[in-house]
């Protein structure tokens, strides 16, 4: 456990990552506000303005400028940082490419937002799943606390000298970003000296040592670099674990890749992420009472995605339903495709239901999410078709 000292104060999601993004005092913020992300900018500008920060922020016109300087200002070697949502993120979408291939190590919390249209500005994971094949490190957060603590997880890893790779911070738009919890805040020392001076692997004013970034790369070297990137994100993998339990030094909470509650006996198991985690554990302790054995998974790391980890853990359960709270259409779901291709080999394999619930900020009640458990048990599902909870027919 940590003996550092914690401040127990009551903050959003949003203030939680802007109170962390302080912390860190990164070298540049290049932001543009958007709902329901604004309160991060609007919170770090406050920072900015009472002089608690040494940061040159950039208030720029639009999500993708605010892309464009960062990869700027990371291109040059200073430490980076930006938040988004939603359609500022789809905005964002060339240039959220092109700061992965450049291997740029930026942080940037998203708070997650149904894509238009219809116009929505509430919850759902459509619009960080368009980006999941952009190369950037994909963690998803359930609560404040897990928003705050993986921030300096996101900046730890993405500015290790073997990953270089920019890291996205997920949390729900208005069921985190907006609902207030007790977080513990570490000292600001603690968390500078966590962090520590950001020593840039290749920056372009590095006079000495000249680089040429964003150059045109056709078909003699391009499958090579993207090659080399898919090793980099290989590496975070493989360190993931070792950044985790150094935050684990620190915050005296373990951060694993792959969470599981009321797991190892469960006959039944609900696979999700983020805040629905919160939901479904509050039914199981209700359904364990009764003495049915239910269980969850709850996945922190997308991108990578931990296959065998998530085998492993699968093997042999009788049903799984696997919660997406986003769609993809004319296909599965994201994570229910994920979650079968890492069960595909097993022996054993269970049955793996793809559910999807809450688009648009549509809520998930504890009354929906007994009544998957409920399915899974009367083997009330299919396979091969799409179970969509707490939508009228």
């Amino acid at each position: 456990m940590s003996t550092i000292q914690k401040n127990k104060l009551s903050l959003t999601g949003n203030q939680a990552a802007a109170e962390a993004m302080r912390q860190i005092d990164p070298d540049v913020v290049a932001a543009y506000p958007i709902t329901p992300q604004t309160e991060i900018v609007m919170a770090f500008s406050q920072f900015h303005a009472d002089g608690k920060v040494n940061t040159e922020m950039i208030r720029v016109e639009s999500e993708h400028s605010a892309m464009s300087a960062c990869i700027g200002s990371a291109s040059a070697g200073a430490r980076t940082m930006t938040a988004t949502s939603s359609q500022g993120l789809a905005l964002m979408h060339e240039m959220v490419f092109i700061a992965a291939s450049l291997r740029l190590p930026i942080v940037m919390p998203v708070v997650n937002r149904a894509l238009s249209g219809p116009i929505n500005i509430h919850c759902d994971h459509s619009d960080t799943m368009a980006e999941r094949d952009s190369g950037w490190i994909q963690i998803f957060a359930e609560n404040p606390q897990e928003v705050y603590d993986h921030m300096f997880l996101a900046m730890k890893l993405a500015e290790h000298p073997d990953v270089q790779l920019p890291v996205m911070v997920n949390q729900d738009g208005f069921i985190t970003s907006h609902g207030v919890e007790i977080v513990d805040v570490l000292e600001d020392k603690a968390v500078k000296d966590f962090v520590g001076e950001y020593k840039p692997k290749t920056p372009l004013l590095d006079l000495k040592h000249p680089v040429t970034m964003g150059a045109l790369d056709l078909y003699d070297y391009y499958f090579e670099h993207k090659r080399q990137q898919a090793e980099a994100v290989k590496r975070a993998f493989g360190l993931f674990d070792k950044v985790a339990g150094d935050v684990s030094k620190l915050t005296g909470r373990k951060y694993p890749m792959v969470e599981t509650y009321q797991f190892d006996d469960a006959d039944y198991v609900i696979v999700t992420m983020s805040s629905a985690a919160g939901t479904t554990k509050f039914v199981i302790d209700s359904l364990r009472a009764q003495g049915t054995k239910v269980g969850l998974l709850k996945i922190r790391l997308f991108r990578p995605f931990p296959y065998k980890i998530i085998s492993g853990l699968l093997k042999g359960k009788k049903g799984v339903a696997v919660l997406d709270r986003s769609a993809s259409f004319g296909a599965f779901s994201p994570v229910y495709t994920e979650i079968m291709n890492s069960c595909y080999y097993l022996d054993a394999r269970p049955n793996i239901y793809p559910v999807v619930f809450g688009l648009g900020g549509r809520d998930l009640t504890p009354k929906l999410i007994e009544s998957v458990y409920t399915g899974l048990i009367g083997n009330k599902f299919k396979t091969d078709q799409i179970e969509y909870l707490g939508v009228r027919e």
